[in-house]
């Protein structure tokens, strides 16, 4: 009987992977241990090895797609053996269910007509009915406020009329209904919110029963509403003629529909060479539209002072660019950073100790160190060693949050967070309160190394008991973490700054390194923090401390 190759669970935290290369293909033999795959997870990319003998009969899965764990991804069996039986077991019960999840939906829209006493919207479109609905104003907007109705129901509506004041999240703007005739219906009372695309007013022929789109509620426009737009287009020349001949007040304010400003601004079009067409010379959308450049001089006349003032004006000059953007999917890394710092930042309750530690006599005790060390020792390798020794003497920040107990470790696994491109990946330096600077040094530099070519194994980066992120050599002044789960805190390590400081009452040149240390305040409290940075400041002041 044919073998059912599972997506394994490659890591603690793996929930999906990836399917980055197949090394084999269907019909190839395959042997116990073979290479079948590498697979990219949240923290690594891994290889897929094969438990059985025999032929690759099927995959499931193209390169570069996702799959959960568990997930059916190949077949291996006999040459020749029908494996189908197998793949309809794993897939039998979806399809058979299917069919049942479909015949609701049928029996609704089925309904859907029944429900409301008149005509739908989409025949009711094509007697020449608007519905009007909450516009999207801007791009964070989900709902808007009416502030005030410049119309009531049974009043006349031209297309240029603003029918109503929204009050958005960024501000109140003007709606127009940009159609003709009677308003019918208004659907949000002044001072009431409606959702985006939700039903605000409807304008139509008096007397058109509307109570079949009432009974649809906020259902969005259905795509056979466009139609009713065109009888509305005719219209409009002929009242656009008669109008033209209204003009804006030389040297006035102009007036013009936020609409009309926009196509404006777009185009490059100055607004003060249009004439509007709607009442009091209000421009609007198709004053801006058919505004012609050549006819600009003829449309307005201004007075000798009225010109001496616009030649006064400066030009603003007209740029016109195009917005352009890219997009890539998201990672199995980047989404693992991004679930697990979700779940820290709002679930524990963070709290942050910022201290400043004078570095001149680590970095002389550095200079002489790296004369006589195998491998060159950093800032970083004196960071860890003194968390380290610092740790030992303040356990309760060496702990983590369980529920309903707080775990102390009697252990110090350090966790240092490297950049990759993918993300930020936490080898752990085990046990480093026991090993030397360069032990320390070499650990680490392998660690960044295996990172980078994405050969880091999950046991690497698995139980940690305080975590270190150190941006220092970026230059940057000073930052916060966000604590890597389940550690009760992580210290933030920015650059060391040249900067005047007072020693013996006197201003002199000095190395000020700052750390900033993030806590759990469900484990740690202020002063706990502040004690521990306290001891971890006195290590790196007088680093000789490090080797006793």
């Amino acid at each position: 009987m044919a073998d059912i190759v599972r997506m394994p669970k490659m890591s603690d935290t793996m929930t999906e992977g990836v399917m980055a290369k197949w090394h084999k293909k269907v019909g190839d033999k395959v042997k116990s241990g073979d290479v079948l795959a590498e697979v990219e997870t949240d923290k690594a990319t891994m290889d897929l090895e094969s438990y059985w003998d025999g032929t690759l009969l099927y995959i499931g899965v193209e390169e570069g797609k996702a799959v959960p764990i568990d997930a059916l991804i190949a077949v291996i069996g006999k040459e020749g053996e029908d494996y189908k039986a197998a793949l309809e077991a794993e897939g039998g019960n979806a399809a058979a269910e299917a069919p049942k999840a479909e015949a609701p939906k049928e029996a609704t829209q089925a309904e859907a007509p029944a429900q409301g006493g008149g005509l739908s919207e989409e025949e009711l479109s094509k007697k020449g009915v608007t519905v009007i609905r909450m516009p999207l104003l801007s791009d964070t907007m989900t709902e808007g406020v009416i502030a005030e109705w410049h119309k009531k129901v049974g009043d006349k509506v031209k297309d240029d009329d603003i029918l109503a004041d929204v009050e958005t999240d960024k501000a109140t703007m003007e709606v127009m209904g940009y159609a003709t005739g009677t308003l019918l219906h208004i659907g949000v009372n002044k001072g009431e919110a409606a959702k985006v695309n939700g039903i605000i007013a409807i304008v139509g022929p008096e007397g058109t029963d509307i109570s079949g789109i009432l009974a649809q509620g906020d259902a969005p426009a259905k795509a056979a509403s466009a139609p009713a737009d065109a009888p509305k287009a005719a219209e409009a020349p002929k009242e656009e003629e008669k109008a033209q001949t209204v003009s804006n007040a030389n040297g006035g304010r102009i007036i013009a529909s936020p609409l009309a400003k926009k196509i404006a601004k777009d185009k490059g079009i100055d607004l003060s060479q249009v004439a509007g067409s709607a009442e009091g010379g209000r421009i609007i959308k198709k004053d801006v539209e058919n505004f012609k450049p050549s006819a600009a001089p003829a449309a307005t006349a201004p007075a000798e002072g009225a010109k001496a003032e616009t030649k006064a004006a400066p030009a603003i000059p007209t740029f016109v660019g195009e917005e352009k953007f890219s997009e890539r999917p998201v990672t199995q890394m980047r989404k693992a950073i991004s679930r697990r710092l979700s779940e820290s930042l709002f679930t524990a309750p963070h709290f942050y100790v910022t201290m400043s530690i004078d570095m001149d006599q680590a970095i002389a005790a550095r200079a002489k160190m790296n004369d006589f060390a195998p491998v060159k020792i950093s800032f970083n390798d004196l960071v860890v060693k003194a968390v380290a020794i610092a740790l030992k003497q303040h356990p309760a920040i060496n702990s983590s949050f369980q529920g309903d107990t707080i775990r102390t470790n009697e252990h110090v696994h350090i966790g240092v967070a490297v950049a990759v491109d993918e993300g930020l990946l936490v080898p752990v330096i085990r046990f480093a309160d026991g090993k030397s600077l360069s032990h320390i040094s070499a650990e680490v530099k392998d660690f960044a190394g295996k990172a980078k070519a994405k050969k880091l194994q999950p046991a690497e980066m698995e139980g940690s008991t305080f975590t270190i992120s150190n941006l220092g050599m970026f230059g940057v002044d000073e930052f916060t973490a966000i604590i890597n789960t389940p550690n009760a805190c992580i210290l933030a390590v920015s650059g060391i700054s040249q900067v005047p400081v007072v020693k013996n009452g006197a201003v002199v040149p000095g190395n000020i390194m700052k750390v900033t240390l993030s806590c759990d305040h469900r484990v740690v409290d202020g002063a706990t923090g502040a004690a521990f940075l306290q001891t971890l400041k006195s290590l790196l002041e007088e680093p000789v401390r490090l080797l006793v």
